[in-house]
């Protein structure tokens, strides 16, 4: 299957993710944990990245991002997961033992309304959907925690929201997401292809030639 186009402009808000190689569960500890965290913190200094929000998994990750330069996003990205490979391999003493992650990361465009904060929502709860936690800000390793519980120093790490966060948010947070909102999530990761408005995503899919992420209609395996 040939791979989707990718689309690296500055300004447009990124959904990006990626998975363990065979879905095993490489953050095993809290120094797991950190090593990736610290190697985010580094990463957006070193390009002035603007993180969003954020979900670290047992096994996979979640990110959305908002580049302010086209090319941003690869440069960024390369870096974050080649050094945060290197560094697990290093520590886990696995050095040759091949790829950490199963491919390339998945990246798609979120439009920047309501659609952001229901792919925030979906990212951010994450760890409650899988039972990790019983209150989404409970999980350490998120940018929801950061917000609610971080120092001064570990909130620098988050950019501030395109949209004022609204009222309520963590009650919301917790709610069960709406099915209809879930699976056009799951959809957009599994064909990465553009998440929002039926017109919006008409003209983002014709502007950046992506027609062939949305032939079909699928949702990923396992979920999240």
């Amino acid at each position: 299957m040939p791979r989707v186009n990718r689309v690296d402009i500055g300004n447009q808000i990124y959904h990006v993710l990626n998975r363990a190689n065979a879905r095993v569960q490489i953050f095993d500890n809290d120094k797991d944990y950190q090593l990736f965290e610290s190697v985010l913190e580094e990463a957006k200094e070193k390009f002035d990245m603007r993180v969003l929000a954020y979900s670290v998994m047992p096994n996979h990750w979640h990110l959305i991002l908002y580049p302010k330069n086209d090319g941003d996003l690869q440069v960024f990205m390369s870096w974050l997961s080649n050094t945060h490979t290197r560094r697990w391999h290093t520590v886990k003493k696995t050095i040759g033992q091949g790829s950490l992650y199963q491919g390339r990361y998945k990246s798609f465009i979120c439009q920047d309304d309501s659609h952001f904060l229901t792919l925030v929502r979906y990212v951010e709860r994450n760890p409650k959907k899988a039972n990790l936690v019983k209150k989404a800000e409970s999980w350490k390793w998120g940018s929801v925690w950061r917000r609610e519980n971080g120092t001064d120093k570990q909130k620098k790490l988050l950019s501030e929201w395109i949209i004022s966060e609204p009222k309520g948010y963590l009650k919301y947070l917790n709610e069960p997401q709406g099915e209809s909102e879930e699976k056009a999530i799951q959809n957009a990761i599994h064909k990465s292809c553009p998440y929002g408005g039926d017109s919006w995503k008409s003209r983002v899919v014709k502007k950046f030639g992506l027609e062939s992420t949305l032939k079909g209609v699928g949702r990923p395996k396992n979920g999240g």
